[in-house]
């Protein structure tokens, strides 16, 4: 089985995820008049599964929209006890270990693990457990709000692999861990 932990996610110039309130509405601060994805429908193709944690999960259920997966969601969480029962056949709740969490997913036949959410980001690379960051860009400044990176055990080397620019504003890298 090909296995391969991968991020996708857009970033402020300074490095947030999120606004000091916890909101993500500037991520559509550059217009996008064709609703052009940036990638992301290409990246989802070369995946298996979704890694998320309880608080990006529970964002996402809270979004007016349907649904955004196609794919199996596994929720990282020791607080959830339960997936709430209109999403029990579309997300799975899990906790332990990540290596344990990992050889679970693996045993299911997932190899390809989208990981999302800051915290999950954040222990994963802690565990350096994650092979390819795609990295998006807005050109905005948060000033604060919830960081993408966080202290590290041992410095982490990726090297790029490409750029990309959309919208001739929005910047996006791809970078592949280098071990």
């Amino acid at each position: 089985m090909n296995k391969k932990n991968s991020v996708f996610i857009a970033t402020s110039l300074d490095g947030f995820i999120a606004d000091k309130n916890g909101g993500v509405d500037w991520l559509h601060s550059v217009p996008n008049p064709d609703n052009n994805d940036m990638g992301y429908v290409e990246f989802n193709n070369g995946i298996d599964a979704l890694v998320m944690g309880r608080t990006t999960f529970e964002t996402v259920i809270g979004f007016d929209v349907p649904w955004p997966y196609n794919k199996p969601v596994f929720v990282l969480s020791n607080k959830l006890k339960e997936i709430p029962e209109s999403h029990k056949d579309k997300a799975f709740l899990v906790n332990g270990t990540l290596t344990e969490i990992l050889e679970r997913i693996h045993g299911k036949g997932y190899g390809r693990l989208y990981i999302d959410g800051g915290t999950t980001i954040r222990n994963f690379l802690k565990e350096d457990l994650i092979d390819e960051m795609v990295l998006t860009t807005i050109p905005i400044l948060l000033g604060g709000g919830s960081s993408l990176f966080g202290e590290l055990p041992n410095e982490l080397n990726f090297e790029l692999i490409g750029t990309k620019t959309f919208l001739n504003q929005i910047s996006q890298r791809h970078y592949k861990r280098k071990k």
